[in-house]
């Protein structure tokens, strides 16, 4: 759970930064954050996808058409079932809280803990993070938690402007959201990673889950708007391809 353990940690730093700090970041700092971010974003997505795929030529064609095949495909699932427009729901509740506790101060408890909880718990970057933490290459490799780690340091930035608003016990936000990563890793280590190496459709997976990181990367630049959350179901329909495409 080394990803869900940087996350955690990085939104705790960010909070003592924010209230140690007593001015916010400059414009030039964030710029250079907002950059810094999302070309590691890209870089560990495409890298993900890259380490997933191999063979000859053929081979490695079929994997990638199966890869974009699946995201096509998870993307028409992720809208029929609405998952962005509940993400998009969570987003705004948040953003109520926020907006309550601007006016009445006397909810900052509360109100911090649960906004803080939400946003990062609700991110798609958090769960696909999770979700390859848990889904090594290898049943003897390492977890892949880079993208967990570019998370933190977003969440970092994030939590340093919250504490202001919040205050300190803002923080303990860290908590929820190590628990719901930490348990879908751990869910993926012990039940799905064993099965899906079992039946050579872990590659496919991991293909897929880093084409969809990629993709957060762009979001981050502003490139285009992208209904993110619902690719999440992409993860479940790379290995229902590779399966009859075998």
């Amino acid at each position: 759970m080394t990803g869900a353990i940087l996350n955690a940690t990085g939104i705790v730093v960010g909070g003592v930064i924010g209230l140690a700090r007593s001015t916010p970041l400059t414009a030039q700092s964030q710029a250079f954050f907002k950059v810094a971010i999302g070309v590691f974003t890209i870089f560990y997505g495409l890298r993900l996808s890259w380490l997933s795929v191999g063979g000859p030529f053929a081979l490695v064609l079929k994997q990638i058409v199966i890869a974009f095949l699946a995201v096509l495909l998870g993307k028409w699932l992720g809208r029929l079932l609405h998952f962005q427009n509940a993400s998009n729901r969570a987003g705004q509740y948040a953003r109520r809280l926020i907006e309550e506790t601007q006016k009445d101060g006397a909810l900052r408890f509360t109100n911090g803990l649960n906004a803080c909880a939400i946003l990062f718990c609700a991110s798609p970057l958090g769960i696909l993070g999770a979700i390859h933490d848990g889904l090594p290459n290898r049943p003897d490799a390492d977890g892949y938690f880079y993208p967990l780690a570019v998370k933190g340091v977003m969440d970092a930035l994030a939590m340093m402007s919250f504490v202001r608003l919040f205050g300190a016990a803002s923080m303990l936000c860290a908590l929820p959201v190590f628990l719901l990563q930490g348990t879908l890793t751990l869910a993926c280590v012990i039940y799905l990673q064993p099965w899906l190496h079992a039946y050579a459709l872990l590659d496919s997976v991991n293909a897929v889950g880093g084409l969809i990181i990629c993709t957060v990367g762009l979001v981050i630049f502003e490139f285009k708007k992208v209904e993110l959350a619902d690719f999440l179901p992409a993860l479940m329909v790379a290995p229902v391809v590779t399966w009859f495409w075998k």
